[in-house]
């Protein structure tokens, strides 16, 4: 027993359930947050294909959806993570607001990291007659290799965060754990072992990040 009323086969069940869902999410929501990010340097008045269309209609909606902290978000898409997953409820329904939260979430940082290369590599690029593709691909992308590291390890443990409180509404996971025993069944044992989980996950995902990212620099 951990606590008063918890079992380790309970806490490492959950435990999967956090893993699985920011595994998830976060493959989808990068897959999705890349072409986002990339998408908006590019069309942005003087990027390599501006289009004010496109990127008036995108720059807004990643504020929007950033600017709604997570547990309203999760809520208000409720209808739409029914008509995907078929429930509101449980891991699976979780992941549906986990993905929709994130992309805008990593396509900003990527985006913040492509406009950190230096302007000067694009324009050699494209005297070279690079193609829009291969200036992203073979400049672009590598050249913020570090800092987009550092970008995926920062949503990453943004979503962690919203992992937790998804727990909040049934969501399963580390969060769900902490709601139902640790807080509802005043089970302060399992509190303490949800936060220091919750820590050390954390801080190894922020060491391997740096680490990381300074070999991509080669420091």
């Amino acid at each position: 027993m951990f606590g008063a009323t918890i079992t380790a086969a309970q806490f490492g069940q959950a435990l999967l359930e956090t893993l699985q869902m920011v595994a998830v999410s976060l493959l989808v929501g990068s897959v999705l947050g890349f072409v986002i990010g990339v998408t908006v340097v590019l069309t942005r008045p003087g990027g390599i294909l501006p289009n004010r269309i496109v990127f008036n209609i995108l720059n807004p909606i990643i504020n929007v959806v950033r600017s709604l902290p997570f547990i309203i978000l999760m809520v208000a898409i409720i209808p739409f993570t029914r008509f995907i997953v078929q429930t509101s409820v449980g891991t699976a329904a979780a992941i549906v607001p986990l993905i929709v939260f994130i992309s805008p979430y990593i396509g900003r940082l990527v985006e913040n990291s492509l406009l950190e290369v230096d302007p000067g590599i694009i324009e050699a690029a494209d005297a070279m007659g690079a193609t829009w593709w291969q200036i992203v691909l073979r400049f672009l992308l590598p050249e913020a290799r570090g800092s987009l590291i550092l970008s995926i390890t920062t949503a990453t443990i943004g979503l962690i965060g919203a992992t937790a409180m998804a727990g909040t509404v049934g969501g399963g996971g580390i969060g769900d754990l902490a709601i139902s025993y640790g807080y509802q069944r005043f089970d302060t044992v399992t509190m303490i072992l949800t936060v220091i989980v919750l820590i050390v996950v954390v801080e190894g995902i922020q060491g391997l990040g740096n680490l990381l990212a300074r070999k991509a620099r080669g420091r």
